[in-house]
């Protein structure tokens, strides 16, 4: 198996994905291509590869339904490529699972820089130790040490974007952090639009760790300024 970081394309435009796998393989990649959902999934399996990036619009199998088994069975980032330009569709990819978002038509340099960043992070989320100790209540522990969430003993499958956010939260367990903290400490950038971007992951991670996410008891909000995670032992 090649040695070098391993990259999915899955797109039904066999021009771009002839294009994708040029341009990638020049910069030292080792890049795959499947043209329908189905053989992207095929090539999960068989590849193992480190970061997926994937169309909306495919036919049969759509770039939907790829993102969510995708997510079902690895925590590998997934970035969206798709014409399709609505909030709405940025959104649902997030709550899916992905790890970011670009529209069509993009630039090459803009695809490296945002696969370089997520890589980047990969590594070094994964290579590090998090300062501070775990967080543990009755029925949720976090452990940035072996970078672990375990909500009532059974392991919770996070994404690495998910699991930044919620460890920055953790750290500051019992202290509100604005939307635009949030943002510079888990991407490293600023946007007027904090707010609509982070929504998404706060979200999904309810989904993961709430018994009611409707009416969450560790990630709450504080309207008009951002998100605090209950210190242990009382909101």
């Amino acid at each position: 198996m090649d040695s070098r970081t391993k990259l999915l394309f899955v797109d039904d435009d066999l021009l771009l994905l002839r294009g994708l796998e040029t341009h990638f393989r020049r910069l030292g990649y080792a890049p795959y291509v499947a043209s329908t959902g189905s053989e992207g999934l095929r090539q999960m399996y068989a590849v193992q590869p480190d970061l997926v990036a994937l169309d909306l619009m495919m036919p049969q199998l759509d770039g939907w339904e790829t993102c969510r088994r995708i997510r079902e069975m690895s925590t590998v980032p997934i970035v969206i490529l798709s014409g399709r330009d609505h909030e709405v569709d940025r959104v649902t990819g997030l709550k899916l699972g992905a790890d970011d978002y670009l529209c069509k038509p993009f630039s090459l340099k803009e695809l490296d820089a945002r696969i370089e960043a997520i890589l980047r992070r990969r590594r070094q989320w994964g290579q590090s130790h998090w300062p501070g100790a775990s967080y543990v209540t009755d029925d949720l522990l976090i452990d940035p040490q072996h970078w672990e969430v375990r909500r009532n003993g059974e392991r919770v499958e996070l994404t690495a974007t998910e699991l930044r956010l919620l460890l920055h939260l953790a750290e500051n367990a019992g202290r509100v952090l604005s939307h635009q903290q949030l943002l510079e400490r888990t991407w490293g950038t600023r946007d007027p639009d904090a707010e609509e971007h982070i929504k998404p992951y706060i979200w999904r991670l309810r989904q993961k760790l709430e018994a009611d996410p409707s009416h969450p008891t560790h990630l709450l909000t504080e309207r008009g300024f951002g998100y605090r995670l209950a210190a242990p032992g009382g909101a």
